[in-house]
């Protein structure tokens, strides 16, 4: 039997990078703003009984799944893996996704308390999952949401895995029910093999402030389920948002999460008081992301300065009324003849717009070769490959290589492969909006 600690809060800190110096009547101010969440439990760390999370599985269980057999055979032991990984006390469901949505267990509109009986209850029910029917995503969502709101949990999570395209739904249909879920629950996306849609199951993710993969191969599944679940139950904080606040005549261009992943977050702002709005970050563990906020402000003259942003994290009070921030870092700007300073570039700046070119440079060279334009392909793919090389994104120019041959990489000159695996391709586009972070120099 495990020792249980007294679980503990994270503790939330914010830095920011920027240069904050202008030319005369310069007006575009960028930083990076880092936030970073220590001293809560970690997914490995021995915590209290009645973990503070629900958590819903959706199996796709389509006809597609048993071609071949092993997707739906992977899918069932990959699904009791993330069972096994779940705390005791934590709230739990698992769905059958077809045409329609299914309650595997533990059924009747309810959510199961994991513990020994439950975790064997619910992997004795998988036995019965089979594959047949169709795929319409959305009703999955609908049912897990229902499943979600029906626990006071402060972690709302779920885990969403399909093989193949939402071709039973409506487009407008998805879109509408994934509005409706934004900020009630956040969700994990995995397409398993290569015949589901990359654009369909990030939108999922990235709409619910999730993570997408691919698992082109059914036997890895249960070590990606594992590694999901150990970070859903590794979260301590949920609703965590980035409040931006800008002074009279200032504007918020955008605000992008940049890493560990590429989030364009400036459409889901609420607003929140006078010249302040609140960005989703969701649930968070131990752990950092970095963010790139860019305020138009007022242009001014040589000597003056402002403050241009007040970036903080705030949690929603009792009945949504105001909370005191987490953390908060300020954004300036100074203007400057120095044309040394004004023209310098923040190296966190720097890199971060060079990660999101390269994330939008491969979606578009992918875009290009499947619309069979090879000069356009070979452009934004060579394009990727020198910025994949110049950040140190190996993890990217590996993916890049499987699908040109890198003749210089410093110089972005590629040829096009003639024959490229799904999977390789697929996986490339899945993972574009991975990024690293700054060199350390």
């Amino acid at each position: 039997m495990a020792n249980f600690a007294k679980p503990r809060a994270p503790r939330f800190s914010v830095e920011v990078y920027q240069n904050e110096f202008l030319p005369e009547g310069g007006r575009d101010v960028h930083a990076i703003v880092t936030v970073t969440s220590t001293g809560g439990a970690t997914a490995t760390s021995a915590r209290t009984p009645g973990q503070d999370a629900a958590v819903v599985i959706m199996v796709d269980c389509s006809g597609s799944m048993e071609y071949p057999p092993d997707k739906m055979r992977g899918a069932r032991e990959a699904t009791a893996a993330a069972i096994d990984t779940l705390r005791d006390g934590t709230a739990f469901a698992v769905i059958a996704g077809t045409h329609e949505a299914r309650e595997v267990y533990p059924g009747q509109g309810l959510l199961a308390t994991a513990g020994p009986a439950t975790r064997a209850g619910a992997k004795e029910a998988l036995r019965g999952l089979s594959a047949g029917g169709g795929t319409a995503i959305g009703t999955w969502l609908r049912l897990a949401d229902g499943l979600l709101r029906r626990s006071r949990a402060a972690i709302r999570h779920g885990i969403l895995l399909t093989d193949g395209r939402n071709e039973h739904e409506d487009p407008v249909a998805l879109r509408a029910v994934l509005d409706a879920c934004a900020g009630r629950f956040t969700c994990d996306a995995r397409g398993v093999g290569t015949d589901w849609e990359v654009k369909e199951v990030t939108g999922i993710a990235s709409a619910l402030l999730g993570s997408a993969d691919i698992v082109a191969d059914p036997a890895h599944l249960a070590e990606d389920f594992t590694l999901m679940m150990e970070k859903v139950m590794g979260k301590e904080v949920a609703d965590v948002a980035l409040r931006v606040w800008t002074p009279v005549g200032a504007e918020i261009r955008y605000v992008k999460q940049v890493s560990p992943s590429v989030q364009d977050l400036t459409g889901r702002r609420t607003e929140a008081g006078p010249r302040a709005g609140d960005y989703p970050t969701g649930s968070w563990g131990d752990e950092s992301r970095d963010y790139h906020v860019c305020v138009r402000v007022p242009g001014a003259s040589v000597g003056q300065e402002m403050l241009a942003a007040r970036a903080s994290l705030v949690l929603p009070g009792p009945d949504g009324g105001p909370r005191p921030p987490l953390a908060q870092g300020l954004v300036r700007a100074v203007w400057t003849n120095d044309l040394a300073a004004s023209t310098a570039i923040s190296p966190q700046v720097a890199h971060y717009t060079g990660q999101a070119e390269l994330a939008q440079a491969i979606q578009q060279g992918l875009e290009a070769r499947k619309m069979g334009d090879v000069d356009g392909a070979t452009a934004k793919l060579g394009r990727a490959v020198q910025l994949a090389s110049v950040s140190g994104n190996a993890d990217t120019a590996r993916l890049l290589a499987k699908v040109v041959d890198v003749v210089d990489a410093a110089a972005g000159t590629v040829r096009l492969k003639a024959k490229v695996a799904d999977a390789d391709e697929m996986t490339l586009e899945t993972r574009s909006t991975q990024t690293v972070r700054v060199k350390k120099t």
